[in-house]
C-alpha cells in the first residue's frame, strides 16, 4: 500500500507542475493586473508575448473613452459648459482683433448647430481612436528605449507593448470613475487628481504638483514599472518603477512648461 502511494506522488507532483506552467487566460490577466500584478506579469513573461495582451486593453480603454465623451456631450450641463468655453475663446479672439464681432457671431451660431449633433460624435470617436493609438506607440517606444539604454533591460518591443498595454485596464477604471464624477458634479472632470476638486490656477506650478497627486495614475504607472521589470526578467523591480515614474514626471514637466507658450502642448501634461 505504501509503495502504491509513493509511486503516485511523483505523478501528482508532475500534474501540479503542469498546472503551474499553464498560461493565464486573458480574463485571468485582466483580474491579475488589478489584484496581483507582480504574479500576473511574472507568469505572462514565461510565455511568448501575444498581441491580444496589449491591443485588447487598449481597444477597451478607447471604447470606454468614446462612450464617456458621448455621455458628456448628451448631458445638458456639460453642453452648456462647452458652449460657455467656446464663447469665452471666441470673445478673446474678438478682443485681440483676430475676429470681427460678425465673424464671432457666425462661429457661435455654427457651434450651436454642431453641439449635440451626430458630427460631434463621429469626429470625437475618430479623433480619440487615432490619438490614443498614436500616443500608445510613442510612449511604448520611449519606455522601451529608456529601459534598453539606461537599465540595459532584456526586453523586446512586443514585450514592452504588453508591459505598457495590460495596465490600460487601470486607465479604463479611471475613465469610468471620471464619467461618474462628471455626471454627479455636472461639469467636466478631466482627471482624478487633487486639482479636479480644488480651485487652482491651471497655469501655476502648484497646479502641476497637485495634478500628480492622483491615486489612479500612480497605480497605473506603478503597475507599468512592475510590468517592464518582469517582462525584462529582472529581479530588481524597484529601479524599473523609479525610471517609469521619473519619465512620467519629467515629460509632464516639459509639456507643462512648453504649454505656457504653446497651449496645444498643455494637453499632454499627463
Amino acid at each position: 500500500m505504501g509503495e502504491i502511494l509513493s509511486n503516485d506522488l511523483p505523478k501528482m507532483a508532475s500534474v501540479n507542475n503542469m498546472q503551474d506552467e499553464l498560461e493565464l487566460s486573458h480574463v485571468d490577466k485582466l483580474v491579475g493586473i488589478l489584484t496581483s500584478p507582480i504574479e500576473t506579469f511574472s507568469k505572462t513573461a514565461s510565455f511568448p508575448s501575444k498581441t491580444t495582451d496589449w491591443i485588447t486593453p487598449l481597444l477597451i480603454f478607447i471604447t470606454a473613452s468614446i462612450i464617456a465623451i458621448w455621455f458628456g456631450f448628451s448631458n445638458p450641463a456639460i453642453q452648456q459648459e462647452k458652449k460657455a468655453e467656446s464663447e469665452k475663446q471666441i470673445q478673446k479672439l474678438v478682443d485681440e482683433g483676430t475676429l470681427t464681432q460678425e465673424q464671432a457671431d457666425q462661429q457661435l451660431e455654427m457651434t450651436d448647430k454642431i453641439m449635440g449633433g451626430p458630427i460631434v460624435y463621429v469626429t470625437s470617436a475618430i479623433s480619440i481612436f487615432i490619438s490614443k493609438f498614436i500616443f500608445f506607440f510613442i510612449v511604448t517606444g520611449c519606455l522601451y528605449f529608456a529601459i534598453k539604454l539606461i537599465l540595459k533591460g532584456d526586453t523586446t518591443f512586443k514585450e514592452s507593448m504588453v508591459a505598457y498595454g495590460l495596465p490600460y485596464y487601470i486607465l479604463t477604471v479611471q475613465v469610468m470613475v471620471l464619467l461618474i464624477l462628471t455626471l454627479i458634479f455636472g461639469k467636466t472632470i478631466n482627471d482624478t487628481s487633487v486639482t479636479s476638486f480644488l480651485t487652482v490656477d491651471k497655469q501655476s506650478f502648484l497646479n502641476f504638483i497637485l495634478s500628480k497627486i492622483d491615486v489612479l495614475s500612480i497605480w497605473f504607472y506603478l503597475v507599468v514599472g512592475i510590468g517592464f521589470a518582469k517582462m525584462s526578467k529582472s529581479e530588481n523591480t524597484k529601479k524599473y518603477i523609479v525610471l517609469v515614474f521619473s519619465l512620467w514626471i519629467g515629460f509632464s514637466l516639459v509639456f507643462f512648461l512648453l504649454g505656457k507658450y504653446i497651449p496645444f502642448l498643455a494637453r499632454f501634461n499627463g
